[in-house]
């Protein structure tokens, strides 16, 4: 008969309370003894830690490997981080059992050895690609942050001017305005006169009203 330990592990206080993950681990296991293992098997043992994968001393895993190394069973885990997520831990504890991942039904310990070598070096990967994105990025920001301030400086330099020869055509304009002259009239008499919008083109009443309203405010 086949004899499985089962170990879970959850990172927090709040996932343990709460089931959250622990629910998904269970499901696995369930999955891989009813369609993967040899059978009959049986469940010689459960061990649960609320811990950190990063801490090698968990008092229910000492226990869980423990009975499986006296009884000559498999310590049954459903994902292989659940274990560690450290290749050398890993190694260590293939040495002390037998170890079967429920994700990973058809893995002998050799492969388990070799996918968290693997998993090791994706991670490390993806840290270095998640550092160089952030610099990437900050970068970027540097770039844009120096590309708005000139933004604002040219526009600020572009109203200043629009300002200025606002107030010196208001001189033509302001008179015919008191004076009782529409809108159109007075960029008729503008263009009559030959003075030039602030771009070189011919006068507009909405034009004539932009500098009326740019000198009042």
């Amino acid at each position: 008969m086949k004899r499985y330990v089962i170990y879970t592990r959850v990172s927090t206080a709040e996932q343990g309370k709460s089931g959250l993950g622990l629910e998904a681990q269970q499901r696995d296991i369930d999955l891989f003894l009813q369609n993967f293992s040899e059978t009959p098997w049986e469940i010689i043992g459960e061990f649960q830690d609320v811990q950190s994968g990063k801490v090698a001393d968990r008092p229910e895993l000492m226990k869980a490997l423990q009975l499986a190394r006296k009884e000559k069973a498999e310590l049954l885990v459903a994902k292989l981080d659940r274990l560690s997520r450290d290749v050398e831990f890993i190694a260590r504890t293939i040495k002390q059992a037998s170890i079967r991942v429920a994700s990973m039904p058809h893995a002998d310990n050799f492969q388990l050895h070799i996918y968290a070598a693997l998993a090791e070096q994706e991670r490390e990967f993806i840290s270095k690609r998640t550092k160089a994105a952030l610099q990437v990025a900050k970068e970027r920001g540097r770039q844009l942050g120096g590309l708005r301030d000139k933004t604002m400086k040219r526009n600020e330099a572009i109203q200043a001017k629009a300002k200025a020869e606002a107030e010196k055509v208001v001189k033509v304009i302001g008179p015919l305005r008191n004076a009782g002259q529409t809108l159109s009239a007075i960029a008729d008499t503008l263009n009559d006169m030959e003075v030039k919008t602030s771009r070189g083109g011919q006068w507009t009443a909405m034009q004539v009203k932009r500098v009326l309203d740019r000198v009042a405010a």
